[in-house]
């Protein structure tokens, strides 16, 4: 019983404190009404609030930035979220809190009092006015406090030089549309500019700052000077997604057009593979160009980086059409001009460390037009010496007519010794009283046994004549079409260099020409 009665001594106790501290709120609502009713009665809307009319109104101006919605390059329109915030004094809105059972500050709809007509100039919204009518917080001592939130829709000059590595500058342009300087004076609420402190961060751009300034400026409307309050929101654009979605696959795909001169002509898929990265570089090149806008004032540095590695990929395909040419040459269609082969088969061999598995001789360049002929009949006095066949079927063929030449004229002799015309045999009497030959017709028999082995190996030799000219062609033709494919090979190898030089010396250059790389 103790420890309940305790318990509710305590609530008691609570009880008296809470309606102690409760304030008296059936006396609050008259007093405001009959506070209301005191300053809105006779107030007009139209009357600036000032005790003398020879001066301005004061109006401090700043604003709340709280989230970038959309940049659009495209359009060259910003869109952000903000909240403006106006203080000024109302010298018609002043009352005595002890008056009104101590009412120090009322909410007031805009519509029922008077207002600074602060507009954005640089707006781009459908209604200009984008803001949101909330009430006007107003004070005993005549401070007017009015905070409309708003999504502004304003113009940017975008500069698109250095796309994606770009910042930018978008100004947002306040004032009064109709009071002049000498009637309404804007000032800023702080010097650092706008305020930045509850700013929902944007997944493509980094905020730098918003700094504002005040200004006075003259137009050819009016006389009087009109001021004005501009922020300037400096913006970075966050590069990690160009990087890796569009430069990356960028330098990867001209690396793949440099790696295509390793690729051996009889593949038959060099010209295919160069005609697809151009292809895909294009596909690339279509994707920045949707983001940038359509405007001749700059190119981008995104878009010259593309544009250079098109020309280079775009260059490798014509170079494999020129290998590909040189590689399919052969002696029956072109003739290697003497400056070709100097400088394809013997200077820039020399210069790019190339060599052929063939006569080192082939590689020593030529000083001059006399010691290029010796050099061509050094060459070709040892190609000769290297066709045994066609050296020993001439050796053989002399053989034979020198010695054919010797028979025939020792039967011929014989046979007009014995008054036997040439090529019949002699007919005599044999011991035994028949008729025969005598010795001359054995020597006749081997004759005509050697005419008909002569006439075969004619033949044979007259064979062999076409068979050893047809391998000597084949061997000139051969090398004819040697020489072409190390040209081409040659070819290849410089165009590797000079694409790869390229490529990288334009990526180096890129990257460090632009004000800053990799923003996370």
């Amino acid at each position: 019983m103790e420890q309940l009665a305790s318990l509710l001594c305590k609530a008691l106790y609570l009880f008296v404190i809470v309606l102690a501290t409760l304030p008296h709120l059936s006396m609050q609502g008259p007093y405001e009404k009959k506070l209301l009713h005191h300053l809105l009665d006779k107030y007009n809307v139209l009357e600036r609030p000032v005790s003398n009319e020879s001066d301005p109104i004061q109006i401090s101006f700043g604003i709340t930035l709280m989230q970038i919605i959309d940049v659009d390059e495209k359009n060259q329109l910003l869109i952000t979220n903000m909240w403006l915030k106006m203080d000024w004094n109302d010298y018609n809105l002043r009352w005595n809190s002890s008056e009104f059972g101590g009412v120090k500050d009322l909410r007031i709809p805009p519509t029922r009092i008077w207002k600074p007509d602060v507009l954005m100039y640089n707006s781009a919204d459908e209604e200009f006015d984008s803001t949101y009518q909330t009430n006007v917080v107003v004070r005993n001592n005549g401070s007017c406090s009015y905070l409309p939130p708003g999504i502004f829709k304003s113009t940017c000059k975008i500069d698109i030089t250095w796309f994606p590595f770009d910042d930018q500058k978008c100004e947002l342009k306040f004032g009064s549309w109709t009071y002049d300087g000498f009637q309404l004076d804007l000032t800023l609420q702080s010097e650092e500019g706008g305020d930045i402190s509850n700013f929902n961060t944007n997944g493509e751009w980094d905020l730098l700052g918003v700094p504002g300034k005040r200004t006075w400026q003259y137009y050819p409307c009016c006389p009087e000077p009109y001021v004005d309050i501009t922020f300037s929101i400096e913006i970075r654009r966050r590069t990690l997604y160009y990087f890796f979605n569009l430069i990356v696959p960028c330098v990867l795909i001209a690396s793949m057009a440099v790696l295509g001169f390793t690729l051996p002509p009889e593949s038959g898929e060099k010209l295919s593979l160069g005609v697809t990265i151009l292809l895909s570089l294009t596909v690339f090149l279509n994707m920045v160009a949707e983001t940038m806008p359509a405007t001749s004032d700059a190119v981008p540095l995104l878009g010259t980086y593309f544009n250079c590695i098109m020309f280079m990929v775009a260059s490798s395909v014509v170079s494999t059409v020129l290998i590909l040419n040189y590689h399919h040459r052969n002696a029956d269609t072109h003739e290697m001009a003497p400056w070709v082969r100097t400088v394809f088969l013997h200077w820039l061999p020399c210069v790019l460390r190339m060599s052929r598995p063939t006569d080192k001789d082939d590689q020593k360049p030529a000083a001059g037009p006399a010691a290029n002929s010796k050099h061509m009949k050094d060459i070709e006095m040892k190609e000769r010496s290297s066709r045994s066949l066609l050296a020993n079927v001439l050796d053989i063929d002399d053989d034979f007519r020198q010695h054919s030449c010797t028979l025939s004229s020792v039967g011929s002799g014989m046979a007009l010794s014995m008054g036997v015309p040439t090529g019949f045999p002699r007919v005599v009497s044999t011991p035994s009283g028949g008729l025969g030959t005598n010795q001359g017709q054995d020597e006749t028999i081997s004759l005509h046994n050697c005419f008909g082995s002569h006439r075969e190996l004619s033949g044979i030799l007259k064979e062999l004549r076409v068979i050893t000219e047809k391998i000597r062609t084949d061997e000139e033709e051969s090398r004819v079409c040697n020489d072409w494919k190390f040209a081409a090979m040659v070819v290849d190898r410089i165009c590797l260099i000079l694409f790869t030089l390229f490529t990288i010396i334009a990526t180096i250059a890129v990257l460090f020409s632009a004000p800053h790389i990799i923003v996370p």
